[in-house]
């Protein structure tokens, strides 16, 4: 069944202006915290992000995964590529859930700065490696504007909980943080995934929850991407505009809220042909204390698991992260 305004999408243009104390953007933090409240997922426009640089950072993409396999397993995992010391970041092939994919960290890290911090998380990549000059420069530039305004979203749930924007620096900072910027190429593939015991749906992507605090989404047009109603069960299909990203809350999200926001199941539908997606997964710096006080209280109370272990306890049921 498909319902087309679902999903709602919010112009959020307002909210660039950096001042929370307006009327419309005051009215936009009330329409966001209504989307998580009731979806968990939205479209936003009105971002910023000009759609010529979308479209460039999708050819990006492209022609990396037409590179063959020899060669974008230079930048693999040593799961995958015993002569590299990476764990966590870099190509993923499609022999592990009928996609392929690419995990880019902080394209700020060194390979001096990685080595010191012995992060398990925070790696440096040699994107040299597959990579031009040319698409790092617009690797690098999308990394910081799809950081940059996934810190604004987060910013209008700490003015809904009446907290001063500027304290996001306590759980976001570049260099420490564990967000992840991933392409996922969705080849012609033969077989589904799994097939939905809800609904006997065949699956090129599982149901699933994401683990960070929002999720940041450009899909292309052949779409496929499935949202859960939590109420009555059904799903929803998100439809495709190429103005806009795609926006969903995560599980630590739903953590520091006490459940208020709740993480959204989601899915994608088995597809023959080509597709791609590029979402950025936002979360905290490493050694964020997730404690529920950081939202809900006026004094933030120092204590909690740090955010690393956090997301390896939700990151264990992803067959793409069993390394």
């Amino acid at each position: 069944m498909i319902k087309k305004n679902y999903i709602p999408t919010i112009n959020i243009s307002s909210l660039l202006e950096k001042s929370f104390d307006t009327k419309p953007t005051l009215k936009i933090v009330k329409e966001i915290e209504k989307a998580c409240l009731d979806v968990g997922f939205f479209q936003i426009t009105g971002h910023g992000i000009k759609l010529k640089n979308i479209n460039k950072i999708c050819m990006v993409g492209e022609n990396f995964f037409k590179l063959n396999k020899k060669n974008k397993l230079k930048l693999a995992p040593k799961k995958w590529n015993k002569k590299n010391k990476n764990v966590y970041r870099g190509y993923f092939p499609n022999d592990v859930n009928g996609k392929e994919g690419l995990d880019l960290g902080d394209l700020k890290v060194s390979s001096k700065y990685s080595n010191n911090i012995k992060n398990q998380y925070i790696e440096y990549l040699n994107l040299q490696k597959c990579f031009r000059n040319k698409s790092i420069k617009e690797l690098n530039n999308y990394f910081d504007n799809i950081f940059n305004l996934s810190e604004i979203l987060f910013k209008s749930i700490l003015v809904y909980y009446k907290k001063n924007p500027k304290i996001s620096k306590q759980a976001f900072s570049r260099l420490k943080t564990l967000s992840t910027l991933r392409f996922n190429n969705y080849p012609n593939q033969k077989k589904p995934v799994e097939i939905s015991k809800q609904d006997g749906v065949a699956l090129g992507c599982e149901t699933h929850v994401d683990s960070g605090i929002f999720t940041v989404l450009y899909q292309d047009k052949k779409g496929g991407l499935q949202v859960q109603n939590r109420k009555n069960k059904k799903w929803y299909d998100v439809p495709f505009n190429k103005k806009a990203f795609v926006v969903n809350t995560g599980k630590a999200l739903e953590y520091l809220t006490q459940g208020k926001f709740k993480a959204t199941n989601h899915r994608v539908l088995w597809n023959r042909s080509k597709r791609m997606s590029i979402p950025f997964f936002f979360e905290p710096s490493f050694d964020f204390k997730m404690h529920s006080s950081y939202l809900l209280s006026k004094k933030t109370i120092n204590k909690g698991q740090i955010y690393e272990k956090f997301l390896n306890s939700s990151l264990k049921k992803f067959v793409e992260y069993q390394r």
